[in-house]
Formats: structure tokens, sequence, C-alpha cells
């Protein structure tokens, strides 16, 4: 529930540095919620129907590649279907390439804001700390002789609070990224595979010996 008074409190010991490191730490943790939602309903890395209607067009069983294709889920069946259909040509090939990478780049969509708070989050915390230590200093400055140090180290901790902030929100946003970027390299890999196994015909025939 939204509460005001935490948001305030979270303003007043920070600063408007930390104010805003939270709300991207909101909007980031909803990024990445989606990301996860829309991988698993375009069933990523779940492609074992696909995996053996492709050992069966390996083996010359088109019919039962197209059977086993059938119940896939995944959203590369439809590409991996057209080019079964689809007449072997260089051109027919790249366009099955270009519909692929038209789904890859639907799914990494996000990834560049996730990689601009990975960034700069540090970043902000840091020049969050820089205003809070110009701030420590200057009300030192204005205590002249009758200086409390307690004051002082009190300004300096809220003011190493932001850089705090800034890497608890990029840390935890770096790792998710690499872990969906190496999740997307693999399905460029796997269709790369079932697209050239679909269009270069399996010639290799073992060899016999004369009884």
């Amino acid at each position: 529930m939204f509460d005001l008074d935490r948001i305030i409190g979270i303003y007043e010991l920070g600063g408007p540095v930390v104010a805003v490191l939270v709300g991207v730490s909101v909007l980031t943790f909803a990024v990445v919620l989606y990301k996860l939602w829309q991988f698993r309903m375009a069933r990523v890395g779940q492609h074992n129907a696909i995996r053996t209607a492709l050992e069966h067009w390996d083996a010359g069983k088109h019919q039962d590649a197209a059977t086993a294709l059938h119940v896939s889920k995944s959203y590369l069946a439809p590409i991996v279907a057209q080019a079964m259909n689809a007449p072997d040509t260089q051109d027919v090939s790249s366009r099955m390439e270009a519909e692929a990478e038209a789904r890859f780049l639907k799914l990494e969509r996000g990834f560049r804001f996730l990689d601009t708070v990975a960034q700069l989050a540090p970043l902000l915390g840091l020049f969050g700390t820089v205003l809070g230590m110009i701030e420590a200093f200057q009300a030192l400055q204005d205590a002249g002789s009758s200086v409390d140090p307690s004051l002082l180290a009190g300004g300096i901790w809220v003011a190493l609070l932001t850089t705090a902030v800034g890497l608890a929100v990029a840390m935890p946003t770096s790792v998710v990224l690499s872990w969906f970027e190496a999740r997307m390299t693999a399905e460029r890999v796997f269709a790369d595979q079932a697209l050239n196994t679909i269009h270069t015909p399996n010639t290799y025939r073992p060899l016999t010996h004369a009884a």
C-alpha cells in the first residue's frame, strides 16, 4: 500500500537522490517481473518438442516432425513450421532468420532500461554522497570553533547512505540483466541450429562393410 509518511521519511533521511533511487528500484522491479512473465508466456528455453521435431526432420521423417512440432507452445514453433513448409532457398532462409530476430528483439525490450539502471544507479549514489559531504562540511564551517563531532559524523553517515542505496539498486539489476542476456544468447544459438538443420539436408550415411 502507498505509504506517504515512509516516503517522506526516506526523503528526509537521504535527500532527493535516495528518493529518486527508491523510485527507480520500484520501476526496475516492475520491469523484471514483466520480463519474467513474458519469458514464461513465450516458453523461453522450453523447446523439447522442437528438438524432437528436428530429430525427425534430420532423419527424413517429415510427417513425424510436423506432428511433434504441433504440440509445441514455444514462440519459435511458428518460425520452425514455416521453415519446414517453405522451399529451400537463400531468400527464404534469410527471411526466417529475420523473423526469428524480430521475436528476439521483442523479448529483449526493457534490457536497455535495466542496463541504464545498472550503470547510473552507483553514479547517482555517488552524486548524493558528494552533495551530502558538501552540506556536512558547510555545516562544519558555519559552526566555527563550536564544532559538534556527532553532527559532522551524522552528516557523513547520511551522505554515504546514498552510495549504499545506489549500489544496492545496481548490483541485483546487473545480475538479473546478465541472466536475461544469457538466456537470449542461448535462444539465438538454438534458433540458428534449428534453421540450419531444416535448410541443410543430412547427407551423412554410416559406412557399411561387406560381409
